[in-house]
């Protein structure tokens, strides 16, 4: 592996790092980004938060708004495999930002990104609501990776005011006992919002991507879309799209 870039801004030292043809950020030590353009399924975390999408119909994903951009790779992911017609992020770190457009070939043309807080950004924003929202918000603590923001009751809440009538939400947790400490767990009013979740993992990783949709779907169904989409029904055969799940 070696270091394509590096640079310490503001006490946080960031180092872009290549592994083959692929690119990898790193952030005070902690792994924020991995995306090869030649293999665009990771085989790992940023695989499970694309794949949501694919519970719904395809063409049906149009408006997605992706919370913590990082290096960029869900982005990436999303226009090669969903392709909707506009993504918006928001990043707090403006070198992400950088380093995702330099690095990673997150565009201007390919996604609107701003550089802010995500809880600011949505009291904000009076937009159109989105088919598919990603909460991918992390920071670190002491070397580790956590939540940048609390799932809590209020957090669910504003993310479920932003979402179309049919939208999929994804959020990012740490792990299992953090996802069922969550907002959705927590309240009636927040789980009414939703009428099927699910819980995405991977054998390699401790982290659990929550799902939480508007509409009736099943485990079938997703496996089914994904069996005929170019790119990821051989990455299924191949074991290279890994992914368990269990409904909630």
């Amino acid at each position: 592996m070696a270091i394509l870039w590096r640079k310490t801004v503001n006490g946080t030292h960031y180092e872009v790092r290549t592994a083959g043809q692929s690119r990898r950020l790193y952030s005070d030590g902690v792994f924020h980004s991995q995306y090869n353009p030649a293999r665009p399924v990771t085989g790992t975390l940023w695989d499970l938060l694309m794949l949501p999408a694919f519970f719904s119909v395809q063409g049906s994903i149009k408006r997605v708004l992706v919370l913590g951009l990082g290096g960029g790779t869900v982005v990436r992911q999303l226009l090669h495999f969903v392709r909707p017609a506009h993504i918006v992020c928001v990043e707090i770190d403006p070198v992400h930002i950088i380093i995702a457009r330099r690095f990673f070939g997150v565009t201007q043309e390919n996604a609107e990104v701003h550089q802010a807080d995500a809880q600011r950004w949505l009291e904000c924003y009076k937009g159109p609501r989105f088919d598919m929202i990603i909460d991918d918000l992390f920071g670190e603590h002491q070397g580790q990776p956590r939540r940048a923001i609390d799932a809590n009751v209020q957090w669910f809440t504003r993310l479920a005011r932003h979402l179309a009538p049919t939208g999929t939400l994804a959020v990012n947790f740490v792990s299992r006992p953090e996802m069922y400490r969550s907002g959705y767990f927590s309240s009636s009013a927040v789980t009414r919002r939703f009428k099927t979740a699910f819980q995405l993992t991977d054998p390699l990783c401790s982290n659990a991507i929550g799902v939480f949709l508007r509409q009736h779907t099943s485990s079938a169904k997703l496996r089914d879309r994904l069996k005929v989409t170019p790119g990821l029904s051989t990455a299924l055969k191949n074991g290279k799209l890994r992914y368990r799940i269990r409904r909630m």
